[in-house]
């Protein structure tokens, strides 16, 4: 009798090993860009995560381009995948996106960007309130500059619901100081290099502006290129990047608004495995803003 017990013991702990071992999923994530340093950030948050989740996968570019991601969207769903964490190219543009995954009954979960749809049971985003961090940046700056002057606005990429926000942010908090007026405001599409190129245009114009709002740091950046050793201009950005940290403390960039790429990196990767696993989920999970000035930017070093 004992002999039998001692079997079925040994059966029991045999199995136990691989009955209580996890499935192991597979996420396919799509990046709008690569080449971005919050991206940067970002993606490698999203692969950190994965790895201690033991989550395998592949993280993709594409580049910018709407098609391009729709397909890799497609490309996923035949490899089995099962959930998708997607950072849009444009916000406006999901739902041929949410329409291939649904209908293969595919998890999506939306990071950093938000899609402009309602989201249905098996679709989580995972980021921050833009809308918040541009009354941060200005609320901030409008301190600094005594609520008057003539502000200049850099404004990301137009499909992108982060530009529409921070920019409503911006000009919610000017007009409540009636000294106070957008005198520019005019698309960098988040990039360095047109940021320089726009605010020489409007250095080379003539128009007196005291202070440029960027809808982000590298455009901020860019604005600093432009102005050379001009320091009657007071530059703001948004993302916290290591960059941009280097400017505050330099004194260039008056203030930054630090977004938790790794945040949000992390978080999407919870929220897929979450759903996969069939545990309880918020349809939004923020990821708060914080204000960066020389004073504190201290605190944000090493987390960009």
């Amino acid at each position: 009798m004992s002999f039998i017990k001692n079997i079925f013991v040994w059966a029991v702990l045999s199995v136990i090993p691989f009955t209580l071992q996890a499935k192991e999923y597979r996420i396919g994530v799509s990046m709008a860009l690569f080449e971005d340093p919050f991206m940067t950030v970002l993606r490698n948050a999203i692969r950190d995560e994965m790895s201690r989740e033991n989550v395998k996968g592949q993280i993709e570019d594409a580049k910018s381009d709407v098609s391009t991601q729709l397909q890799q969207v497609q490309e996923f769903i035949g490899q089995g995948v099962d959930a998708i964490i997607l950072n849009p190219v444009d916000t406006e543009a999901v739902k041929p996106v949410i329409a291939q995954a649904k209908s293969a009954g595919i998890p999506l979960i939306f990071v950093n960007r938000r899609p402009q749809i309602p989201l249905d049971d098996k679709m989580v985003y995972v980021g921050s309130d833009s809308l918040i961090s541009g009354e941060l940046q200005m609320e901030a700056l409008a301190k600094i500059m005594n609520g008057k002057g003539n502000v200049a606005i850099l404004m990301g990429d137009l499909a992108n619901e982060a530009t529409r926000e921070r920019t409503k942010g911006v000009e919610s908090v000017i007009a409540k100081y009636p000294d106070m007026k957008v005198v520019q405001k005019q698309s960098a599409k988040f990039s360095r290099n047109e940021a320089v190129d726009v605010v020489s245009n409007w250095m080379g114009a003539g128009d007196e502006i005291d202070a440029i709002v960027a809808n982000n740091d590298e455009m901020a950046i860019g604005a600093l290129i432009a102005l050379g050793k001009n320091k009657n201009v007071l530059v703001a950005g948004i993302d916290g990047t290591r960059d941009a940290l280097r400017q505050v403390e330099a004194g260039k960039m008056v203030v930054s608004v630090f977004q938790d790429a790794r945040g949000q990196g992390e978080g999407a990767v919870k929220a897929a495995v979450k759903l996969l696993n069939g545990e309880p989920v918020e349809k939004q999970v923020m990821i708060p803003y914080q204000l960066i000035t020389k004073d504190n930017y201290k605190n944000f070093v090493g987390k960009s």
